[in-house]
């Protein structure tokens, strides 16, 4: 099967989705999504992409990205996506392979956009069953414990902050439930 060629490099916020290789549950050990954490941050402290959300959960991964003009969306993936598989395989001795080939993103159009997509990486552990709240949840930007980077549709908030509203609006909905 052949893979179609990106050929666009359009500037942006981008909401990415990637899957681990046959949906594995891999990231429910906490080596695997630590070691795939630090590639995040590590890419992102490079210079590759700024980084406004981001959410582990078992099978998948999603970020809110914004790709440097000296970066591709697929670079970008390529980076975290390669580093993290190369680091699982020599550090917990991983056979398989981590990941799905290629991944799924949407470029992101609108400030109403952006809170929607981050108000989903938020909640995503929370309609998963895997935590009660977006803030209890350990590998998510929406348990407020890492710096996020702010974008052009933030309209005057940083992702993080964002995230932590979100946070609040859910733990919110929880107790009244």
């Amino acid at each position: 099967m052949s893979r179609i060629a990106r050929r666009v490099h359009q500037a942006g916020v981008y909401f990415v989705t990637t899957h681990t290789w046959l949906r594995r549950r891999l990231f429910l050990k906490h080596a695997a999504a630590e070691v795939l954490l630090e590639q995040i941050l590590d890419c992102r402290d490079r210079g590759f992409y700024g980084l406004h959300a981001f959410v582990i959960m078992p099978d998948h991964l999603h970020l809110l990205i914004t790709p440097t003009q000296a970066v591709s969306l697929e670079k970008a993936m390529q980076m975290i996506k390669g580093g993290s598989a190369h680091k699982i395989r020599k550090e917990l001795l991983y056979r398989f392979p981590v990941w799905q080939p290629g991944f799924h993103d949407r470029w992101i159009r609108s400030a109403e956009e952006f809170r929607s997509r981050l108000d989903y990486i938020a909640r995503n552990p929370v309609t998963a069953r895997l935590a009660e709240t977006p803030s209890e949840y350990e590998c998510s930007s929406a348990n407020g414990k890492f710096t996020m980077d702010r974008s052009q549709l933030d309209a005057g908030t940083s992702g993080a902050e964002a995230l932590s509203s979100i946070a609040a609006d859910v733990a919110a909905e929880a107790a009244t439930h």
